[in-house]
């Protein structure tokens, strides 16, 4: 019989971003999971990213940060959520990737529209990698969402690159321009944490 859960869980998501925590939130919520932003004395620490290309070690690096982090504190028992996610696109050579937080801050979708003007191909994917760690076991999840650049900036829901990301999946309008439970259907973070789930609530051996 598989595994029924009954009560919630709270999940301890480290991220300065909350926006990435009502995301999730909007997804584990339905299936018994409550997510609340990692914060100490009201603060979201500071960690220290590793000069990488790939989401999957920062995310790592990131998970090992958190569970020092709690270490002796009354945070021991909560579950740990970490994640790192990007937009990589194609004629870019995978840029912004890993880097995409810092490039969205300081040239914005309006610099990201500038470097593709003279770009044949707007192909472009979303990706985020989660980790979870819970009762002494790690889980990993990597979502992917494929699509495309836009030629302008469209909507002005959702955060970040929404505004010019129009997934493959859609109706051709951007993630800017759709609902939050729209979004959450179709977007890398929404996979990533559905597959994190799946394999939360395997039966127990």
């Amino acid at each position: 019989m598989p595994r029924l859960l009954v009560i919630i869980m709270k999940v301890l998501f480290l991220t300065s971003n909350k926006n990435k925590v009502i995301e999730a939130n909007q997804t584990l919520s339905k299936l018994g999971y409550e997510v609340e932003q990692f914060l100490i004395e009201g603060v979201a620490p500071k960690i220290v990213e590793p000069q990488s290309s790939k989401i999957e070690i920062v995310s790592e690096y990131k998970i090992q940060q958190a569970l020092e982090l709690i270490s002796g504190t009354d945070f021991e028992s909560h579950a740990l959520l970490v994640e790192d996610s990007g937009l990589f696109i194609k004629s870019l050579n995978d840029f912004p990737g890993v880097y995409s937080s810092y490039f969205s801050e300081t040239i914005g979708n309006q610099g990201i529209l500038k470097l593709l003007l003279n770009e044949e191909s707007r192909d472009a994917e979303y990706r985020a990698f989660s980790i979870m760690y819970s009762d002494g076991k790690y889980f990993h999840a990597l979502g992917k969402c494929l699509g495309r650049i836009s030629n302008e900036i469209k909507g002005s829901n959702g955060f970040g690159y929404d505004p010019i990301f129009i997934p493959n999946s859609g109706d051709g309008r951007t993630f800017g321009e759709m609902e939050d439970y729209e979004k959450e259907s179709k977007s890398h973070r929404g996979e990533s944490l559905r597959i994190l789930y799946d394999k939360l609530s395997l039966p127990s051996k």
